[in-house]
């Protein structure tokens, strides 16, 4: 008997009929001996919709009233499926993330979790029975009731399954697993059956959006043994095939990944470059433009600052596109006289594309082979970004798909 953790998406939960499949699902898994707890998202659009009716009422609506507003959407798919477990003859019980308690500090809109109570759940599981927590909340220390950000329930599943040291974390979704490239762009993309916490965490920093970027960090935290599969397969599909689909994502490298080099392309396209120009290069000054960006809680990602020449240099970082006017303006109008650059300018249409592998630690040649690939179709490469598993460069947005495609082609990730 093991400790299963399932995680089901808004797509997963998206109608009756859907949640009647996932309480078929999970059914089998507890009929089989096992004990599971269920993590379930918000029916698909649930969440939209509840912000959307907040912000007609208030524009400006409170962060705290956010939380309050948008929890409601968990709590009704957790309550509806229960129901469907109940009629399927299981045992089962809901419960909100305040009522177990997940504890999170008090960033409304985007908490983090601190801990999980957990003793609660382990005695309905020791009593048989199937307990479906909601996921993307919890409750700060003053009793308000927090939501982690988009994709929050991914964490809360993975951090329920840390909590109760569970055996595995089965994350269900509308893909099947974790592919080298989104299969939208190339359709050459091949499903990986595993990849690295290290791959995995580039993939999703560098824009995958098959899990969330803190579910990951949190599972490689806690060494969480992590599944990404589908829930789209029939329910009833035997146990010992779902238990080996999907993507297992793994704490360490096998000598067979040394030998795939690459294990994906990755990319996000909705990047914005800003560029500031002669500005004095002296201690602090990076702090004197990025420190106000930050206070803004806007995200930097790929930073470079030139050489200095005549006492002056040019510093220039990427933020998501829809924080670059918001960037801009800050800089222009609070920064740049404050620190005397000459000007500020930027772009809101480039691209960032990555590649990604535990490999490349021990392969040279690889920066070079991205480069000449990249200059053979014509592509200029506005900036570069290096680590020892991936290499990023910004681009012309244009380009993006032609540069995912080829640098797919050319690391041969079409091949098994």
């Amino acid at each position: 008997m093991a400790l299963i953790v399932h995680k089901y998406g808004g797509t997963s939960m998206g109608s009756v009929e859907r949640i009647q499949n996932v309480a078929k699902r999970v059914a089998k898994w507890m009929r089989a001996g096992h004990q599971v707890v269920v993590v379930p998202s918000a029916m698909s659009g649930e969440t939209n919709r509840l912000l959307g009716l907040a912000k007609d009422i208030n524009p400006d609506a409170n962060p705290r009233e956010l939380d309050q507003i948008a929890s409601t959407g968990e709590q009704v798919s957790s309550g509806l499926l229960a129901l469907a477990l109940l009629r399927e003859g299981i045992d089962a019980v809901s419960y909100a993330g305040w009522q177990v308690t997940v504890h999170t500090d008090s960033s409304f809109t985007k908490a983090r979790i601190k801990s999980i109570d957990d003793k609660k759940i382990l005695a309905d599981l020791n009593a048989g029975r199937a307990v479906v927590v909601t996921g993307f909340q919890g409750v700060d220390p003053h009793g308000n009731i927090t939501t982690l950000g988009r994709g929050g329930s991914d964490t809360s599943a993975v951090a329920m399954a840390a909590a109760l040291k569970a055996d595995e974390c089965l994350i269900y979704t509308d893909v099947d697993g974790v592919y080298t490239t989104d299969p939208r762009v190339c359709e050459d993309a091949r499903r990986l059956d595993k990849i690295t916490f290290e791959e995995m965490l580039e993939m999703a920093s560098l824009g995958s959006k098959v899990l969330q970027i803190r579910s990951v960090e949190f599972a490689g935290k806690y060494k969480v043994k992590t599944r990404v599969l589908s829930s789209l397969t029939d329910p009833l599909m035997p146990l010992d095939l779902e238990m080996k689909s999907g993507t297992l994502i793994t704490f360490e490298e096998d000598s067979t990944m040394e030998a795939a080099v690459i294990s994906g392309i990755a990319f996000a396209r909705d990047e914005a470059k800003i560029t500031v120009l002669g500005v004095p290069d002296r201690p602090g000054i990076a702090y004197q433009i990025l420190g106000p960006i930050a206070d803004a809680n806007i995200d930097v990602d790929i930073i470079i600052q030139n050489q200095s020449f005549e006492g002056k240099t040019d510093f220039t970082f990427t933020v998501p596109r829809a924080d670059y006017q918001k960037a801009l303006d800050l800089l222009k109008n609070n920064v740049q006289s404050h620190i005397g650059a000459k000007e500020i300018n930027g772009d809101p249409k480039v691209s960032k594309v990555s590649v990604v592998g535990v490999g490349m630690r021990s392969h040279v040649g690889i920066a070079s082979k991205m480069f000449r690939t990249l200059s053979e179709e014509g592509i200029n490469i506005l900036m570069i970004s290096t680590s020892e598993i991936k290499i990023s460069v910004v681009i012309d947005e244009k380009y993006m798909e032609l540069a995912v495609r080829a640098l797919h082609k050319a690391f041969e990730l079409d091949q098994k």
